[in-house]
């Protein structure tokens, strides 16, 4: 079978265990970006797997149309990226792993990552450090500030949970369901969205 791996930018996949499964085929891997629609019928021309990162290429009718070999598309999470009708007219399979319920983890991290960089200023204060200056700003400390959660979903609860843990106040914003969750573990409403962007830090 011949699979092809867009987007690849980081040349990962092939350290990957699940790659495993697949190495014995004939897979392609690109680990630049192209949009252009003739570069990509020309990558893609003898694909019959493609497997895609994300949203990074938009998959749409004129392409499909120029892949008469492809039979299956294999990617993780959303996909407004690719054209679903005109998979489904050329019978061609897409496959994507939702992960209902499971947090999102590495997402979270590195959104706290970038609330402490933010608050401790750790950017600045690293490039001051590098040119032999030390404490060149004032940070902000966490602990009692409010954090705001806008939707509290697969992010969200993990992240809050973060800010729980840095002894900060947790309130949230969201629909219906964000309240009901939110509310279930314990945490605060705003009683507008006007008032959670005045309180939240």
């Amino acid at each position: 079978m011949n699979i092809t791996v867009l987007d690849d930018y980081q040349n990962a996949v092939r350290s990957l265990d699940a790659y495993k499964l697949v190495a014995n085929h004939n897979v392609t891997i690109f680990n630049d970006h192209t949009k252009n629609e003739d570069v990509l019928a020309e990558r893609l021309k003898d694909t019959e797997a493609l497997v895609l990162i994300r949203e990074s290429t938009p998959i749409r009718a004129p392409l499909i149309a120029c892949l008469p070999k492809l039979k299956l598309i294999s990617q993780r999470s959303v996909y407004p990226h690719v054209d679903v009708p005109a998979l489904t007219e050329r019978g061609i399979l897409l496959c994507s792993d939702m992960h209902p319920g499971r947090p999102s983890y590495a997402t979270s991290e590195l959104t706290w990552g970038l609330v402490l960089a933010a608050m401790r200023k750790i950017p600045q204060e690293v490039a001051a450090l590098k040119a032999g200056r030390w404490q060149s700003t004032m940070g902000v400390g966490l602990r009692s500030k409010v954090l705001g959660i806008y939707g509290y979903g697969r992010i969200g609860a993990v992240v809050a949970g973060y800010g729980k843990a840095f002894g900060m106040k947790v309130l949230v914003w969201g629909r219906e369901g964000s309240f009901e969750r939110a509310k279930a573990d314990g945490y605060a409403i705003a009683r507008s969205r006007t008032r959670f962007s005045r309180n939240a830090t």
